[in-house]
C-alpha cells in the first residue's frame, strides 16, 4: 500500500506558493495590495484543480496580510513620504504664485490710484492758474498772460528753492541763480509745451 498525499498541509502550502510565485511577479506591488482577492481566487482555483483529485473541497482561500521585505517596506515608505512632499511643495508653490499675483495686482491698483491722484492735483493746479491769470489779468489793466505766467513761474521758482533748501535730505543742488535765470526757466518749459503740442 502506498499513499497519493502523505503530507496533505505540504502539498497544500507547495501549491499556494507555486501559484503565489506565478501571479505576484507579473503585478507592481501596489497592485499587489490592491488585487489580494484576484490572488486569492487565483490560489483557489489551482487549489480546487489539484487537490479535488485527493477528495479535497476548497471552500475559500483568503490572503490576510502581504508582507514585503523588509527593504522593500522602507523603500515604499520612502516613496510615499517623497510623493507627499512633492505634493507639498507644488502646494506651496501654487500658494506663493497666488500671493505674488495678489500682491502685483495690489500694486497696480495702487499705482492707477495714484496717478488718478496726481492727475486731479494737476488739474486743480491749472484750474486755479488759470483763474489766478484771468484774475490778475482783470484787475490789473496793461498786463498779459504772458506776464501773469512769468509772475507765476518766478513764484513757483522760489518756492522750489525754499522746499530744496528746507529739506535736510538733500546734500548739495546746484540751481541757476541770477536775473535771467526765471526767464531761461520759463523759455525752456515754453519750449516745451509747444515742442510737445507739435509732437501731437
Amino acid at each position: 500500500a502506498f499513499y497519493k498525499l502523505s503530507n496533505t498541509k505540504l502539498q497544500i502550502q507547495a501549491y499556494v506558493f507555486d501559484v503565489i510565485r506565478a501571479s505576484v511577479p507579473k503585478l507592481n506591488l501596489d497592485d499587489v495590495f490592491e488585487q489580494k482577492n484576484d490572488i486569492a481566487r487565483a490560489v483557489e482555483d489551482e487549489l480546487e484543480k489539484a487537490m479535488s483529485a485527493y477528495g479535497y473541497e476548497i471552500v475559500q482561500t483568503l490572503i490576510v496580510d502581504i508582507e514585503p521585505d523588509e527593504h522593500v517596506k522602507r523603500a515604499m515608505n520612502e516613496i510615499n513620504a517623497a510623493a507627499r512632499l512633492r505634493v507639498a511643495a507644488n502646494e506651496k508653490a501654487e500658494a506663493e504664485k497666488i500671493l505674488q499675483i495678489k500682491r502685483a495686482e495690489g500694486e497696480a491698483e495702487a499705482k492707477y490710484l495714484s496717478g488718478l491722484g496726481i492727475a486731479r492735483q494737476r488739474q486743480a493746479i491749472v484750474d486755479g492758474l488759470r483763474d489766478s491769470v484771468l484774475g490778475f489779468s482783470v484787475n490789473v489793466p496793461g498786463t498779459t498772460a504772458k506776464d501773469v505766467m512769468d509772475m507765476v513761474l518766478v513764484t513757483q521758482y522760489f518756492d522750489t528753492m525754499k522746499e530744496i533748501g528746507a529739506t535736510s535730505k538733500s546734500s548739495a543742488v546746484f540751481i541757476p541763480h541770477g536775473p535771467g535765470a526765471v526767464r531761461d526757466v520759463a523759455s525752456q518749459i515754453r519750449d516745451g509745451l509747444l515742442q510737445a503740442s507739435l509732437n501731437q
